[in-house]
């Protein structure tokens, strides 16, 4: 659930803003900063921007196309972005996120403080299964093709009675809590070390790659995601191998 957003929508050379009256200073304060929010990156697009400022817990930043211009919804702490982030926000809404998302989730990490937190006594994290111990599996993964960088928890998810269903998420990242859970489903002997690698691989990718909103669908593995995953010294055999023990994953 969102909380009510501002709304400012800001035409060149000048945007006509209505600004509600009388104003409590706090919401006066967030009104100007939205403001040069908007016009900082309507400067930077070249275009007309309509601005959203949110308290989201999970996306931080959306965007879509309208007209000749933008509708951009960002959480209240890109209020306080200096240039550089506002110029990595620009370069994400403009279709250049592989170079912005990793300055994006920089600064969305340094300010998570700023995020409304979910309701207290969340669910423990076990890393540890029967026959996969993920923190040591993701320990190994960072190592090798994250140089230490991605910082999140990790355990498997809560078994659930069995049912039939006609799809199974493998895998989960959350990225407000910084957490990966993964399928206890892969928890089983027949399951080969490298596609749990992959899941897990795949779940550490979101934490460079923030899932955002753009047009009219939300956009979870953008190209730079994509070519990133294809990385994997395994991709192909995990693809593979997923694609012939579906049905018995559904099973469990």
């Amino acid at each position: 659930m969102e909380s009510a957003a501002f709304q400012l929508e800001l035409f060149r050379p000048r945007p006509a803003v209505e600004k509600p009256a009388p104003a409590r200073p706090e919401r006066a304060d967030v009104l100007a900063q939205a403001e040069g929010m908007a016009r900082a990156l309507a400067g930077r697009l070249a275009a007309p921007v309509q601005l959203a400022v949110t308290d989201n817990r999970s996306t931080m930043v959306s965007f879509s196309r309208r007209g000749k211009g933008y509708v951009v919804r960002l959480h209240h702490m890109f209020l306080e972005a200096d240039d550089e982030v506002v110029a990595a926000l620009a370069r994400y809404v403009s279709g250049s996120p592989a170079d912005a998302a990793q300055a994006l989730d920089a600064f969305i990490q340094r300010h998570e403080v700023r995020i409304r937190t979910r309701r207290v006594g969340g669910d423990a994290l076990q890393p540890r299964g029967q026959c996969f111990d993920l923190a040591e599996l993701m320990a190994d993964l960072n190592s090798r093709f994250f140089q230490g960088g991605i910082q999140a928890r990790i355990g498997w998810g809560k078994r659930t009675p069995k049912r039939r269903r006609k799809s199974i998420r493998l895998g989960v990242y959350d990225h407000q809590a910084r957490e990966i859970r993964v399928h206890p489903a892969l928890d089983h002997p027949d399951v080969p070390r490298f596609f749990v690698e992959y899941i897990v691989f795949h779940e550490m990718l979101h934490q460079l790659f923030p899932s955002t909103a753009g047009g009219s669908r939300h956009i979870h593995h953008p190209k730079a995601f994509r070519d990133r995953e294809r990385a994997f010294p395994m991709y192909g055999a995990a693809l593979t191998w997923e694609r012939h023990h579906l049905a018995e994953l559904l099973r469990r």
